[in-house]
C-alpha cells in the first residue's frame, strides 16, 4: 500500500470530502501525487495565463473552499508520470474508483475528469485537455 506525502496530504485537506475519500481509496493501490486542491486567486489567474486552466477566478472548481477540484498525477519509480497514456490510464482508474464509490453511497458525488469533460466517454474530442484534473459535478439540488 503507498502513501501520500505531507505536501499531498495538506493539498488534499484544502478538498472536498468526497474528492478525500477518493483519493484515500485510489493511494490504496495506485502510487500518486496530489499536484493541487484549492488555488487562490493569483494561481488560478496565473493557470488561465498560462493556458492551464479555460477559466478565471474565480470561476473554476478548484477556487472553491473546500475545493470541488482536483490535480492528480500518478508516480512511476519515484517521480510523477506526466506521460499521456499514463495520465489517461491513471484518470480511468480513478474515474471507476469513484464510480464505484458513489454507486455503494461511499461518495455523494459522481466524478468529471479533465481528459472528458463533456462526459461521453470519448477523450479524443474534446478541444481543451486537463488530463491530471478531476472535479466533482454537482447533484441537481446544488446547480
Amino acid at each position: 500500500m503507498f502513501k501520500f506525502s505531507q505536501i499531498s496530504e495538506d493539498r488534499l485537506a484544502t478538498c472536498h470530502k468526497d474528492l478525500k475519500i477518493l483519493f484515500r481509496h485510489v493511494i490504496q493501490d495506485s502510487d500518486c501525487t496530489i499536484v493541487c486542491g484549492t488555488r487562490n486567486e493569483a494561481d488560478q489567474n496565473k493557470a488561465f495565463a498560462e493556458g492551464k486552466s479555460k477559466l478565471q477566478w474565480p470561476n473554476s472548481t478548484h477556487n472553491k473552499v473546500p475545493s470541488w477540484g482536483i490535480d492528480a498525477a500518478p508516480f512511476l519509480n519515484g517521480k510523477i508520470d506526466w506521460s499521456s497514456d499514463n495520465l489517461l490510464f491513471f484518470a480511468g482508474y480513478v474515474k471507476g474508483i469513484a464510480d464505484q464509490l458513489y454507486r455503494t453511497g461511499v461518495m455523494t458525488h459522481r466524478i468529471r475528469i479533465g481528459a472528458d469533460f463533456n462526459r461521453n466517454n470519448d477523450v479524443t474530442d474534446d478541444d481543451f485537455k486537463d488530463k491530471p484534473h478531476f472535479e466533482l459535478i454537482p447533484n441537481d439540488n446544488e446547480k
